[in-house]
């Protein structure tokens, strides 16, 4: 696996942490969605120890947010981006529909990249 994609992979994991916590904190659903979407991936792993290890440190999710989208522009446009959306949205879903608080991450983290990469 390459370097970049190795950052693009946790930053991925840091950002499902902010999802998860949009709505005050991790539900039980949304922690068996993530893994059951990405543990059959060949980097889902990567990505679920990135989640776990963010959760662990129940770090700021502000914080956490804009470490992610620093890693983002860092590493520049990525085709995986279409699939994090998507993962974004059916972890979402997993735990009684997507409330307000996720569709904002969800709709930030689009806005973000295209602000930066749609340039």
């Amino acid at each position: 696996m390459k370097e970049g994609n190795s950052r693009l992979y946790d930053a991925f994991g840091e950002l499902l942490y902010v999802l998860a916590m949009a709505d005050g904190k991790v539900q039980e659903e949304e922690l068996a969605e993530l893994k059951s979407l990405l543990l059959a991936h060949s980097w889902g792993k990567e990505i679920v120890w990135s989640f776990n290890y963010e959760s662990n440190k129940d770090g700021n999710v502000e914080d956490v947010y804009q470490k992610v989208f620093h890693a983002c522009v860092a590493i520049g446009p990525n085709p995986e981006y279409a699939l994090m959306l998507e993962v974004l949205e059916k972890v979402a879903e997993s735990s009684l529909g997507v409330v307000e608080e996720e569709r904002k991450v969800i709709e930030r983290f689009k806005a973000d990249l295209l602000r930066e990469f749609g340039k």
